[in-house]
């Protein structure tokens, strides 16, 4: 498995290889070996050294959740909630994510928190979305730090506050997360939770622009022709 994981990252001093890591984690995916497994669903369904195929994703993903290993219950409950390789099945996604999320896997609390969010599977529950969002937000988790942000700019199932959405769309915009940059940036146009500042609110349009955010290019010309005007 860990000479797997090597070809797939190209670390020490090896060449990324696909194909070898398929190689190395079959053997340890057939011997049992959960992470392994996992490693083949995820090469299988991003189509990396072998043609991508959903249904072998999930056979393996399955494989490894049964064993009760983190990342291949959250990878097998994305492709229920999309239905790739498997049924779209919205029960069966949430199953596998509370798995995943209940091992403190960020990720699928995320998605957790958005699938409350949007009453996918179950009843639309703003308060439980908070929960899921909570405890990825307090792993460092950027998609989630930005959900946060923006339930307490919009005071959506909780008293709205700024200085708490600054909170979080600050940390989220500091890993970089364009559409949290954006909404940092608003808040600083508009001095909500934080002392108004148009310099600071065009640096953090630029940031999130520069990565293909398209609110914040137009934002940003929309200003140019303002001032210009």
């Amino acid at each position: 498995y860990n000479l797997g994981v090597i070809y797939r990252e190209g670390q020490e001093g090896v060449a990324q290889d696909y194909a070898s890591a398929l190689k190395w984690y079959r053997l340890a995916a057939a011997q049992g070996y959960a992470a392994a497994q996992s490693g083949l669903g995820h090469l299988y369904g991003q189509g990396l050294g072998v043609k991508q195929d959903f249904s072998e994703a999930a056979r393996w993903f399955h494989l490894a959740a049964a064993q009760g290993f983190a990342a291949g219950q959250y990878n097998l409950g994305g492709l229920h909630r999309d239905g790739h390789g498997v049924p779209q099945d919205y029960a069966a996604a949430l199953k596998w994510y509370r798995l995943a999320a209940e091992q403190g896997f960020a990720a699928a609390q995320y998605n957790l928190g958005v699938m409350s969010r949007d009453g996918q599977g179950t009843v639309q529950d703003h308060a439980t979305a908070l929960k899921w969002y909570q405890l990825a937000a307090a792993q460092g988790f950027a998609h989630a730090q930005n959900e946060l942000g923006v339930i307490y700019q919009l005071g959506r199932g909780v008293v709205q506050d700024y200085k708490e959405a600054v909170k979080w769309s600050g940390l989220a915009a500091a890993q970089g997360l364009p559409v949290a940059q954006f909404n940092l940036g608003y808040l600083y146009s508009k001095g909500l939770g934080v002392r108004q500042s148009l310099t600071e609110a065009a640096k953090w349009y630029r940031l999130s622009a520069a990565q293909g955010f398209a609110e914040a290019h137009y934002t940003l010309i929309r200003s140019e022709r303002s001032r210009e005007s």
